[in-house]
């Protein structure tokens, strides 16, 4: 089951796997920075596998690794946490992603261990409906949930669904701001216009798609777009990109790990997604001091400031994106203010000390005691 002896632990965090993605790189942030020797923090993997990018890194924190075989049966893996978590003892235990929600609740049911849970996306009441009794039992238990977008928490107070966590507090992605540096040079030397994530159908690509070629219409070829991600609509999109006209200006780059390098590159970052919570990739673009053009979802309001920062335009109006997309990719001079603009937005209020201080908080609003004297709770590194 796990790969290290049981060790005493005051926070135990359970993910569903450690493969490169955006919810894990929040909980390796998080790890990195908590004070290990006061907050004695372990993680708990529900789908093991040693060769993910983010179990690689956590296991370098010298954090407890614990981890269930993916062939594992739900109900064999409950009861292995539940095990697990009886064990260690934890004063808190925290699913980080919905979908370990109740294997937690159920891990700390009649033990002394504060269970919270996660919503990492957009919520939709309406939504919770189609995932069968396990979405509905992660969406009630545990009692009190972690969101990281304030519609979502407010879509959840508002909810009239038994299913429906009532305790929700809010704590927003954050940003290593030292791996993202500002753009000095100026926006004309930069050569495309990027886009990041995976190739999934809520992702919107198609809207991509369709805004390059009125862009080509109007610009021709001069306009390029470089998409970097990968998943299973990759053919779909080739097919359609070739079908719209747009192969030459769009580019399909793949799974990219080096991002700040990739937006090193882009005169500014352009986000189609139908449903988020708060994307890491806009943070990351205004940290690169890059202006965003993103669709109205999750925390993107709050994270683009309309007019400032970039610009955020209603759901299905292609007509408005691509209006600010043209406008962008032709006025240098307004890319590079909505770009300082962005960078100092990201250096006030993406720092990884006020997301461990709010994680911290949350817990301690949802009954958490922290009774261990010692220095604050915020520390760069592992001690």
């Amino acid at each position: 089951m796990a790969k290290n002896e049981a060790v005493r632990c005051r926070l135990l965090y359970v993910v569903g796997q450690l493969r490169l993605g955006g919810l894990e790189r929040q909980l390796y942030y998080l790890l990195a920075n908590l004070n290990h020797a006061r907050y004695c923090p372990g993680v708990v993997v529900w789908n093991l596998n040693h060769n993910d990018k983010y179990y690689k890194d956590i296991e370098a924190l010298t954090i407890p690794l614990y981890g269930f075989p993916p062939e594992w049966s739900f109900p064999a893996k409950l009861k292995a946490l539940r095990a697990l978590t009886r064990q260690l003892r934890p004063e808190v235990i925290h699913s980080y992603g919905f979908y370990t929600n109740f294997a937690v609740a159920y891990a700390a049911w009649a033990t002394k261990t504060l269970a919270i849970g996660s919503r990492r996306s957009e919520y939709n009441p309406r939504k919770r409906r189609r995932g069968g009794v396990k979405r509905l039992l992660n969406a009630k238990w545990p009692a009190f949930h972690i969101v990281n977008s304030t519609p979502s928490a407010d879509a959840a107070n508002c909810a009239l669904s038994l299913f429906t966590s009532r305790h929700v507090v809010t704590v927003r992605n954050a940003l290593d701001l030292n791996q993202f540096t500002c753009m000095s040079e100026a926006s004309e030397k930069r050569g495309y216009v990027a886009a990041i994530g995976s190739l999934m159908a809520v992702k919107r690509w198609d809207r991509l798609l369709r805004v390059a070629r009125n862009l080509k219409n109007v610009l021709g070829e001069d306009i390029r777009f470089q998409i970097a991600g990968d998943g299973p609509l990759r053919p779909a999109l080739d097919k359609l990109a070739d079908d719209l006209g747009v192969s030459k200006i769009v580019e399909f780059r793949g799974a990219i790990h080096d991002i700040p390098a990739f937006l090193s590159g882009a005169k500014f970052l352009v986000h189609t997604s139908q449903s988020e919570g708060c994307p890491n990739v806009v943070m990351e673009a205004m940290a690169c001091g890059l202006p965003v053009v993103a669709m109205e979802t999750g925390e993107i309001p709050y994270l683009v400031e309309d007019g400032k920062t970039g610009f955020v335009v209603r759901q299905e109006d292609e007509a408005t994106f691509t209006k600010y997309v043209s406008l962008l990719f032709s006025n240098d001079g307004l890319c590079l203010k909505m770009g300082e603009a962005a960078r100092e937005k990201a250096k006030r209020e993406f720092t990884l000390e006020r997301l461990v201080s709010e994680t911290l908080a949350a817990y301690r609003v949802a009954g958490w005691r922290d009774e261990i004297d010692g220095d604050s709770p915020v520390v760069m590194g592992k001690d």
